[in-house]
């Protein structure tokens, strides 16, 4: 669903990395544990947005 709607994925579970480590044809997977605060969280997803483009996420896990 995320992939036909052109999506980065936001998530906290690591069995998305997995899927990220067999298919590269995503829009992009931003992963965070569960130790990070709301805060931490809202900050890093705006760097991510800021500095990097749709394009440059595709096929990319990015970690918070």
């Amino acid at each position: 669903m995320a992939r036909e709607a052109e999506r980065v994925i936001f998530t906290q579970d690591d069995d998305f990395l997995r899927l990220a480590a067999t298919v590269s044809d995503h829009r992009g997977i931003v992963y965070t544990s569960q130790e990070n605060t709301v805060g931490e969280i809202i900050r890093g997803l705006m760097l991510i947005y800021q500095v990097l483009a749709a394009e440059e996420m595709v096929g990319h896990v990015e970690y918070l």
